[in-house]
Formats: C-alpha cells, structure tokens, sequence
C-alpha cells in the first residue's frame, strides 16, 4: 500500500465555498483525473469522502485565542486535531514528504532563513566576497519545553566598522570574540519576538540588540535584550540614534570629557551614525562644534540638518593640522575620535590645555595591515590631556534614562536623524563595504522585513 499511500499524498485540495474534491474508488496504481470527482466533510481518506493534504487556508471567524478572522494559515485536518502554525503565505515553502505517525506521509512546512556568512578571515581591504548570501532552514519557532531563549524574526540590522574588526583572526583575544567562517555574521538589530521561554518577554514584543545577519535567529540569551518603549517613532531608529550608536553618542560625550557650556568641540567621521548624535548633543549642551566627513554632501548636512557651527570636507585639506588652527584658532576642548591615524596626529598639536579626547573608534585603520603609528603623542604630556577610550557596554545601565531623553529631544524636533538604508540581506554585505569607502551618507542599516 506504500505506493497508494504516497499517490494519495500527492493530491490537494481547494476549498472554495462549498466545492470540493472527492476520491470516488481505491486506486491500485498510479492516479487518474477519473479516480477523483468535483462536488459540492473531512477524515481520513475513504472512498467517497473528501481528499485531504497541506492547504493554505484563510480564518473567516474563530473562537481560538490564538487566531484571529483574516489570519492566513498553513493546516489539514490531521494538523488541526493538533496545531496548524499560521505563517505569512509569502514565507511558506514546501520539502520533500515526511512520514508523520501512524504510517502516512505529507509533505512539511518549513520556513527558510536567508543569512549572511563570513567566508574567510579578512585580511586587508574588506570586498564582498569575503561574505556570502546562503539560505538554509529557519530553526524551529517555538522555543523547546524549559529553555529561557527567544525566537526572533528580524526587522531591520545594522551596519557598524567594528565588525570589520571581527572579521580578522586575532592571535590575543580582542574586547569581543571574532566572526567564525562559515557562520552568520552577528550585529544589533530590531527584532519582533516570535515565541518566549523567558519571563521577561512574550511574542510580538519589539526589541533590539545582538542578533544575527538573518531573517530568524534563536536567542538564548537574551536579558542582553532592550524592549522597544516608543514604537511610535521609526523603528529603524533602534539601530541608530535610539540603539547602540546613539547610546554610544550620550555616554561617549557626556560620561567620557564630561562638556561644559562654551567648550569647542571637534569631532570626525561628523555625519556618521554616532557623529551626527554628538554634534547635536553638543549644540544643545552649548559648545561650540566643528566636524569632518568625507565629502561636500556631507559637510551641508552637518551644517545645515544637525546644526554644526562649521565642517569641512577632509579630502579637500592637503594640511589637517593648518585646517584645525584655521578651524579653531583658540585651539579644542574636546575631540570626539572616529577616525585615527593622521586626524589624530593633526588634533593633538591643536589641542588646548587640560583638553580631553574621547577615543570611540578609529576607522582609518580597520582595514590596515599594519597600522599607522601617530607621532605626536608628546604633546599629551606638554597639553596635560587626557586621551580615554570607552565601549558601549559599560554605559547598558543607563539605556532606558537615555532612551527618554533622546526621544524626547527627537519629538520635539531638537535632533534629527539620517538614514541609509538597503533593503534585503542581499545588499548587506555592499552595505557595510559603503562604510569604509565614505559612500554611505548617515546611519547605514539594512531593512529584511518592514513592519
């Protein structure tokens, strides 16, 4: 009976209005068009009774409380007398049959999950064939009886240098483990959570934090979650100026040279994700700002959108340190590093006594070799400065103080905030490339599912 049975497996059904499809006799070999009949009840297959198998269905009324009129759902009878899992029609896939119990088969729902791996250590310039777009299975989305994870679908994930970092094999451990090849590559994102193990959380919370560079990730950890308090405000927004790079901003400039009204504040890499937030955290502080970027677009977006006293295009100053004297005559209180290198040999001469340098990242040499050394590291000890560097996740504590206040400052229309946005995992890895090539012009990210 192993071959009715698998022929029977492979007939479908569509239910409209009261038609259906019948089986009129057993076969005994392959099936005809002659062996089933159009009418117009469901059980096991018995000859006269209606054929049934996977069908996507739509709930017109329902007194479940897990489903809803409109819902669209994947299910046969079989499935109902146990779960039938709704998804999102466009996410449904089929594989090949599976034997379920009792000794019949039918063919299985499995959701794909689209995700970008690391193909190698990186050495060098970053390309995009360092990264490489797979899809493999979704994992399940319920968590299994007694872990405490979640199961996240991803809504938007963000681009950032330091994963370039994490790119390299490091012979010393670095502040953050390195990206494995073969794996999916991990960044914050925005993420809605699909089913919950932890008490903290229940399905359809939105968060951000550490997730995958994929469509659905499995998180066993996740008290490193912050829930989302101002859904109202774009989304996007948590993997910028409300999510890592904005806290980055808050607790990099005010924890770190701790700004006093009148100050002059220089700050490169100005138009990007955590440059832009320092400028007008600066402005609205009182001080005096100044930035840098990469070209003239650029530049009018510091001045005229984020309210820069001044900023100047780089690639257009043959001599950085006559630049800065031009730029700040009565020399810098506080220099927001970014971008290392000759920037920083060219800020230490121009720096003002008891001047502070809050260091945050460095992109000028994620991609060296070998990395630049500065020579003018001297004037530190003539300047009495102090030169500190700082991580994002000693400042977690104060997430939800700082969420509040930059939501409010956003509301009121006192900081505003740029976007560069790709869509689709398919145009990440060109995505995080734009970074280290000044081709990106405000928070780069990349949104997978719009929500």
């Amino acid at each position: 009976m192993d071959e009715l049975e698998e022929a029977l497996a492979m007939a479908m059904t569509t239910a409209v209005s009261n038609t259906r499809v019948i089986l009129r006799r057993y076969m005994t070999w392959f099936p005809s068009e002659d062996e089933m009949e159009v009418t117009s009840y469901i059980s096991d297959f018995v000859q006269g009774e209606v054929s049934t198998n996977n069908v996507v269905m739509k709930v017109m009324s329902s007194g479940h409380p897990d489903f809803k009129a409109g819902n669209l759902c994947l299910g046969d009878d079989w499935m109902a007398r146990s779960s039938v899992q709704t998804f999102p029609l466009t996410e449904v896939t089929r594989t090949k049959s599976r034997r379920r119990s009792g000794g019949r088969s039918m063919a299985a729902a499995t959701l794909s999950n689209k995700r970008v791996i690391l193909k190698r250590y990186v050495t060098g310039l970053l390309s995009e064939d360092d990264m490489e777009v797979v899809t493999v299975e979704a994992p399940p989305l319920d968590v299994p009886t007694g872990s405490k994870g979640v199961v996240v679908k991803n809504l938007y994930v963000s681009c950032d240098p330091y994963m370039r970092n994490r790119m390299t094999r490091h012979e010393l451990p670095s502040y953050i483990p390195d990206f494995v090849p073969g794996e999916v590559l991990e960044n914050f994102g925005v993420m809605k959570v699909i089913s919950s193990g932890h008490l903290d959380f229940k399905a359809g919370d939105l968060v951000w934090g550490m997730t995958g560079w994929e469509e659905y990730t499995v998180i066993n950890n996740p008290e490193s979650l912050f829930k989302i308090n101002h859904p109202e405000l774009p989304l996007s927004y948590y993997t910028g100026i409300l999510g890592m790079p904005g806290l980055t901003a808050y607790a990099g400039f005010f924890e770190v040279p701790k700004p006093k009204k009148g100050e002059y504040v220089f700050i490169s890499g100005a138009s990007g994700a955590v440059g832009q937030v320092v400028g007008q955290l600066a402005k609205i502080t009182g001080c005096y700002v100044v930035g840098s970027a990469g070209s003239d677009e650029k530049v009018s977006l510091l001045k005229t959108k984020f309210g820069f006293n001044d900023a100047f295009n780089y690639r257009k100053e043959p001599d950085l340190k006559a630049a800065l004297r031009r730029y700040f005559p009565e020399g810098i209180d506080i220099y927001f590093e970014n971008v290392g290198g000759e920037t920083l040999d060219a800020v230490l001469p121009n720096m003002r006594l008891g001047g502070r340098i809050a260091a945050c990242g460095m992109i000028s040499q994620y991609n060296l070799e070998r990395p630049e050394g500065v020579k003018n590291l001297f004037y530190i000890v003539t300047k009495r400065l102090r030169m500190e560097g700082f991580l994002v996740f000693d400042f977690y504590d104060k997430y939800y103080q700082f969420e509040e206040e930059m939501a409010g400052y956003l509301k009121e229309g006192k900081v505003a905030y740029v976007e560069d946005v790709v869509e689709g995992l398919d145009a990440a890895p060109a995505a995080l490339i734009k970074l280290f090539t000044g081709r990106n012009v405000g928070k780069q990210l990349v949104a997978i599912a719009r929500e």
